[in-house]
């Protein structure tokens, strides 16, 4: 059998076992466990789910946890806990990969059902750890409303829990799509070590990691300390055939090197001897590679009229990276003691420190006088370097200049500046403590505890080779002659290194954001009921959250040598770098909480009711704000026999604006988004929004490789959102074949006043199609059709509406071969629809994103999955792990169908466990088939959704662990 039939053949085999199982018990989430060992035994007493602060094992009626263990943790092969999260089946678009095309910045986040308020945000669900609340995280522009993953050393996490039913009764604002829930180290004795390293089949992308965590118990104490170390090399788009060329075809010529030139004055020019067009808008010049600029009259003779496919130049292949390089560094130490009887100590401290960045191609650089992105340049006859000009010989009467309102235009791409590289240093600082213990009342026993912490995460970031626009307008005046320190540009051929440092711009910014929480919670049983106790818990929070973005001030000031609109000048330009500009924020907010739940068991042992139990949860939450509000959930739980658990559960959530949304100043950035309009107006007949974009306009030639400029901004109007989640399922755990669990789940979500913006695929959308008010928060060059500003900001939209199902099924069996281990997690998305006020009145919009791909970054598939078989005998043992993702849609375009197609990652581990020091060696590879994300359209230039796929490929790893 040929070896690629054998590939077909398994992949085939595990896709259609996927399909079939998820069709029999549609989805819900769980990773794979490591089987026992076969001499290990093994009792599943009861289905174990978390959600409530009541201490209490049965927990089963209060909702559906997904539950990683710290054997998950190593099987999953993850490098850090956002990964690992990433691949659960309900988790959505998060941020990952720290590449080019992405906003991640080295962050890391969790997005469950997709209901993240922005690209890959997770500011809709709570991540605690044992329980308490972790900082926000911090980005290269601006500080970010959600927990970054990638603050938390790995080997500090011993396991998770993943509630997916809504929790903000329980839990406080933000946990409207979930709570993740860490589990950090158990006390123990010794130390541990884990080491592990990987790389791809193509040689990139190299892994390395280590973990030591040191343990000791004492007679009334206990000290934890652990160390981990995390470092990720980069992948670059040129490495792969997928991202190695934009998918958007190049119809008209870009950018490069060697310049395009529109030169007023050259066209037809008798001194010089052009031709009619030469150098004008709709025919650029373009410098010939390899010649040399003569002098005089000659010195045309060195440009040609740029066309293709002579002057065709690739910008993705110029050292961008795919996914980019991190390295993490993380201390976490704790020491808890008896105080007393009944009192206990617990104090903690962490430090975490990130360093990441992406690699960007070198400035496209795109000026002009009243044309160009950036205008107001002048170039006078005098000019050092003008060929045109009487520095080359050309006499006075014959030269060329190019004043600042003349529609000349230069755009080249600068690589003597070199590439552009965008650089993190973040430090993230926690110190907690508090005390817990236990007491009687009533005749019975109640534990309470109070805890506080602070935490702070602190960004520095450089913005490197980037182009000081004020040096540059220095450099190509007359005043340069005349002014110290001021070195002339050459824009007409290759500069000198001292012409690139003089333009080239490092900017160097800050952000922070800071955590203060204080927390106090009693939990015990009230009474007897005939079916049991009456369980309570109450507590009380205290919280106030901050945050600093300092931006760079030369970057945000106005420039010097350029006119700007208050001078008067309608074709200039206000900003002094390529670095975009923002305006500096700070903000905070405070609030109070308090909650009470209750477990209360009704019948126990009945006629047709082995239980029957509710749960009840109320919080009250005041905002300094958004003012207070009141949340409550409800659940039941009924087992007719053993065998059988239905249940369900109602809760409300309610979610404040974040200090981002708040009061984040207007900032620009680049959208990755297709224009519609590409082609221009007789290219688009049926889109009246595309009336007046000229013949021929061509994205991919415009605003660094066809990225859309914009501008996104808070809104300190907004008001808090809320929400309305309803779940019912089914847990089986059948007597007659034990090892074998399954559960099945139904949720629908829906968020009031959802506080969201519209992407920037949308706007242009709703702009082509309608025209009109839809189009007024699109600019355009009126003259090329270029987007010059885009503007999107948040609001409080109508209404998220969600629905779907989880399933998860396990059976763990033993038999002469050994011990075995199967799990299956399926999660099915059926819908998921924003609606949103339509600006020209008249019935508000609705959009459905199930099923879709067609918006950069926002991959959602009606069908994810994850299933793994593991085997153990003796020392040995063994898994493999599947992960599929099902197809989506794509935006109509010429180079592919409309579709993304589904795919099936393959992982296989094996490993074998000495008796000295418990020593584990397991060698594994992930991606077993080297399968390459499927191509999008919408995706372009990288081609595919960095944060739903992976374009590492086949990547083979081993791990090796010990205990002393």
């Amino acid at each position: 059998m040929q070896a690629s039939t054998l590939r077909a053949l398994c992949a085939g085999t595990a896709h259609v076992a996927l399909l079939a199982a998820s069709l029999a018990a549609p989805a819900h989430a769980q990773t794979a466990a490591a089987p026992p060992r076969a001499d290990e035994a093994v009792a599943i007493d009861t289905i174990i789910v978390t959600g409530s602060r009541i201490q209490r094992r049965d927990a089963d009626a209060v909702g559906v946890v997904t539950t990683l263990t710290e054997q998950d943790i190593k099987n999953s092969g993850a490098n850090s806990v956002g990964e690992l999260l990433q691949k659960l089946p309900s988790a959505g678009v998060s941020l990952s990969s720290n590449g080019t095309q992405g906003t991640s910045y080295g962050a890391s986040s969790i997005n469950l059902r997709y209901l993240g308020g922005a690209e890959g945000s997770g500011n809709r669900v709570l991540v605690l750890v044992d329980g308490h609340r972790w900082v926000d995280g911090v980005g290269q522009r601006g500080f970010r409303d959600f927990v970054d993953l990638n603050t938390m050393p790995l080997g500090m996490i011993e396991g998770a829990e993943v509630l997916k039913d809504g929790a903000s009764a329980i839990y406080g604002a933000d946990a409207i799509a979930g709570v993740v829930n860490l589990k950090t180290l158990r006390d123990f004795d010794g130390v541990k070590v884990q080491t592990k390293y990987g790389v791809s089949s193509h040689g990139d992308g190299a892994s390395y990691s280590g973990v030591a965590n040191f343990g000791k118990r004492f007679d009334k104490s206990a000290l934890i300390v652990s160390l981990s170390y995390v470092k990720d090399k980069p992948i670059l788009t040129a490495d792969r055939d997928l991202t190695r060329v934009t998918l958007v075809p190049t119809t008209s010529v870009g950018t490069s090197p060697n310049g395009l030139y529109i030169l007023p004055g050259l066209s037809n020019n008798t001194y010089f001897g052009t031709p009619a067009g030469f150098a004008a808008s709709a025919t650029p010049a373009a410098l010939t590679a390899g010649s040399t600029i003569g002098s005089g009259a000659a010195a045309d003779d060195a440009f040609h009229t740029a066309s293709l496919p002579g002057d065709y130049y690739n910008t993705q292949a110029q050292g961008i990276y795919s996914t980019g390089p991190s390295e993490r560094y993380g201390i976490y130490g704790r020491f808890t003691s008896d105080l007393a009887d009944k009192i206990r100590l617990k104090v903690e401290g962490l430090f975490n420190e990130r360093k990441s960045d992406q690699l960007f191609s070198p400035v496209l650089l795109d000026i002009g006088g009243s044309a160009g992105t950036i205008r107001g340049f002048a170039i006078s006859s005098k000019q050092a370097y003008n060929p045109f000009g009487v520095a080359n010989g050309v006499p006075a009467a014959n030269a060329l200049g190019f004043a600042a309102n003349q529609a000349w235009r230069i755009r080249k791409v600068m690589n003597e500046v070199g590439n552009r590289d965008n650089v993190q240093d973040v430090k993230t600082y926690r110190i907690a403590g508090g005390l817990d213990g236990e007491f009687s009342l009533l005749g019975r026993d109640w534990k309470w505890d109070v805890y506080g912490l602070y935490s702070k995460n602190k960004i520095q970031t450089q913005a490197l080779n980037s182009v000081n626009y004020d040096n540059l307008a220095l450099g190509l005046s007359d005043a340069c002659a005349t002014t110290a320190g001021c070195t002339p540009i050459n824009l007409f051929g290759t500069m000198t290194s001292a012409q690139a440092a003089y333009i080239r711009y490092t900017a160097r910014e800050s952000n922070q954001t800071e955590i203060y929480d204080v927390t106090a919670n009693v939990t015990g049983e009230l009474f007897q009921l005939p079916a049991g106790p009456l369980s309570i818990a109450a507590g009380y929070e205290h919280r106030t959250n901050k945050a600093l973005d300092t931006p760079d001030a030369f970057v945000n000031a106005l420039p010097t040598y350029i006119p700007t609109p208050a001078a008067g000048a309608a074709y200039a330009s206000n900003t002094t770098t390529t670095v975009q500009t923002r305006s500096p924020t700070k903000g905070q907010y405070s609030l109070d909480e308090v909650y009470v739940e209750a477990a209360v068991p009704l019948l126990k042992d009945a006629a047709l009711a082995k239980s029957l139990d509710v749960s009840l949860a109320a919080r009250y939450s005041d905002y300094d704000t958004v003012g207070g509000d009141s949340t409550f959930k409800v659940g039941v739980g009924w087992k007719p026999i053993n065998d059988i658990l239905v249940r369900g559960t109602y809760s409300q959530g309610f979610r404040a604006p974040s200090i981002l949304e708040l009061y984040q100043g207007g900032r620009q950035t680049s959208f990755q988004g297709a224009d519609p309009c590409n082609g221009g107006a007789s290219a688009n007949p049926k889109l009246p929004g595309c009336v007046g974009v000229p013949t021929g306009y061509n994205q991919a030639n415009y605003n660094l490789n066809g990225l859309i400029p914009g501008t996104i901004s808070g809104n300190t109007k907004l008001k808090a959102e809320t929400a309305d989640t309803y779940s019912a399922g089914l847990a089986l755990k059948p007597r007659f074949l034990p090892g074998l669990t399954a559960t099945i789940d139904w949720y629908e979500i829906t968020v009031h006043d959802a506080i969201a913006s519209q992407s920037a695929t949308q706007i242009l959308s709703l702009c082509a199609q309608q025209g009109g008010v839809f189009c007024g928060l699109v600019t355009r060059d009126a003259s090329t059709g270029a987007i010059t500003n885009l503007v999107q900001g948040v609001q409080n939209l109508s209404q998220i509406k969600t629905s779907g199902i989880d399933s998860t099924i396990r059976y763990e069996f033993s038999t002469d071969l050994g011990r075995f281990a199967a799990v299956l997690d399926t999660s099915y998305l059926e819908s998921f629809k924003t609606t949103s006020p339509n600006p020209a009145g008249g019935a508000p919009i609705v959009d459905e994103r199930a099923g879709k791909g067609d918006q950069p970054r926002a991959t959602y598939p009606h069908w994810k999955g994850q299933t793994s078989l593991g085997w153990n005998k003796g020392s040995w043992n063994a898994l493999w792990r599947g992960r599929y993702i099902g197809g989506s849609t794509d935006v109509t375009n010429p180079v592919k169908d409309a579709h993304t197609k589904a795919i099936f990652y393959n992982d296989l581990e094996g490993g074998y466990q000495f008796d000295k020091y418990d020593t584990a060696v397991s060698v594994g590879v992930s991606n077993l088939f080297d399968k390459a994300p499927p191509a999008s359209y919408a995706n372009a230039p990288i081609n595919y959704d960095i944060y739903t796929y992976d374009a590492r490929g086949r990547y083979a790893y081993v791990r090796v662990s010990a205990k002393f």
